[in-house]
């Protein structure tokens, strides 16, 4: 993907997701993710209504007449659901619309509904729609002003360290941060917003093309309503709390950078981490990289430690917070016929596919850490960091973050990396 830079006021372009259109399986998973949104109307209301409605009748007539009145009034409940589903998917139409335009494929000022080429109509799977409707809640999380609570608790431990660390430095020299797993944008955003060289990575293109859409294309802030709660029916005080909306976006991204003085730049690539940044043009390059609920997606943390020192600067910081919520623990990678005899071919990377998997304890990641060279300069555990979490459902899911900070070696140190 080619990395652009909106924050200095060209055209290119924040996605830059149809430069990988010559890969015919690229094309096939981007294909997959667009019309995982494009089918995301069809499936909730499927999921949250009309299977609901056959229970519903199922059950006995005295039963379903009486639920039908208020107070309950379960089928007028049903149909504001539906809604509510329309709502979001009005975001999740124009997600589809402006990713086909990036490839050609229509033109986005048309006010024609948009469908998707037939070839690829319905190739979505289960896993690409279970992300469409995931990725319509995190705007919740990044682009609403609700969500700034979360955004506090995950993000605000980022912006303290680096505020100390260019304090420290006062050089006058930007400094440039690398976002791995950089989601919907909102961090890459506003560290640009606060005058980094801000460089997100992401591998997903359900994450790519929406933030693409809201940092790009967005028209005003506000301009969309969202109902991330009414997927599920458990847990809710009242149906009020359940039909709770949000206005999305809370800043209009390119009104606000172009108001604001002193603001950095943003680029984006979509690609494997460990693929693009493990090579020698990403060597030396960074001066902090922004771990945010990253390490964790790691099936060999080893692999992505040894990146990260690769690409930072000496005297670069890895700044993390998250929990240890291990993706491969139970999806235990394939081992593509290698049976762990032999040396690692660094040359024939399959990047997060590559064999193996492992999982650790919080004091177990910060010894790696150590091991691999990195100085670890501060460590606090316990940080209240909640994940797209309903603050008003009965059910509270919320992580014990750990957050911690390790630097990378001044050249002539004689702290010597063990792995």
């Amino acid at each position: 993907m080619e990395p652009a830079s909106r924050a200095r006021g060209d055209d290119s372009q924040w996605n830059g997701v149809e430069d990988t259109i010559e890969d015919p399986e690229e094309v096939r998973v981007i294909f997959c993710a667009l019309d995982s949104f494009s089918q995301y109307a069809k499936t909730a209301h499927l999921n949250c209504t009309h299977l609901r409605r056959q229970a519903f009748y199922a059950l006995p007539q005295a039963h379903w007449q009486l639920l039908a009145q208020p107070p309950f009034s379960y089928l007028d409940m049903l149909n504001r659901i539906d809604d509510a589903i329309e709502s979001n998917a009005e975001l999740a139409r124009i997600i589809v619309k402006f990713g086909l335009r990036s490839f050609g494929v229509v033109d986005a000022t048309s006010n024609e509904e948009v469908t998707m080429p037939v070839e690829w109509s319905g190739i979505a799977k289960y896993n690409d729609l279970d992300k469409a409707r995931s990725t319509i809640r995190q705007f919740y999380r990044d682009w609403s002003a609700e969500g700034a609570v979360e955004r506090d608790a995950s993000y605000g431990p980022i912006y303290s360290v680096l505020d100390a660390e260019k304090a420290r430095r006062n050089d006058g020299q930007q400094m440039k941060v690398l976002v791995p797993g950089a989601g919907l944008g909102r961090l890459v955003f506003d560290l640009c917003r606060l005058g980094y060289a801000s460089e997100g990575n992401e591998i997903s293109y359900h994450q790519l093309l929406a933030s693409s859409y809201i940092l790009n294309s967005s028209e005003t802030a506000g301009q969309h309503t969202i109902f991330p709660w009414i997927h599920s029916f458990s847990n809710h005080q009242s149906r009020e709390k359940q039909f709770k909306s949000y206005k999305i976006p809370d800043v209009h991204p390119q009104a606000t950078l172009a108001a604001t003085q002193g603001i950095g730049s943003m680029q984006m690539c979509a690609a494997d981490f460990l693929c693009l940044y493990g090579d020698e043009s990403h060597k030396d390059s960074y001066d902090a990289v922004a771990a945010v609920f990253f390490l964790d997606t790691a099936p060999n943390l080893i692999r992505y430690l040894e990146v990260i020192r690769s690409c930072l600067k000496p005297g670069g910081l890895l700044i993390n917070v998250g929990p240890l919520l291990w993706h491969w623990e139970n999806h235990v990678p394939g081992h593509h016929g290698y049976d762990g005899d032999g040396d690692y071919d660094e040359n024939n990377s399959l990047g997060i596919a590559d064999p193996g998997s492992f999982e650790l304890t919080d004091d177990e990641v910060v010894a790696l850490v150590e091991r691999m060279g990195f100085i670890v300069e501060k460590r606090e555990t316990g940080l209240r960091a909640p994940y797209v979490q309903d603050a008003e459902s009965m059910l509270q899911m919320v992580y014990k973050a750990s957050h911690w900070v390790a630097r990378k070696p001044e050249i002539g140190s004689e702290v010597r990396p063990r792995v």
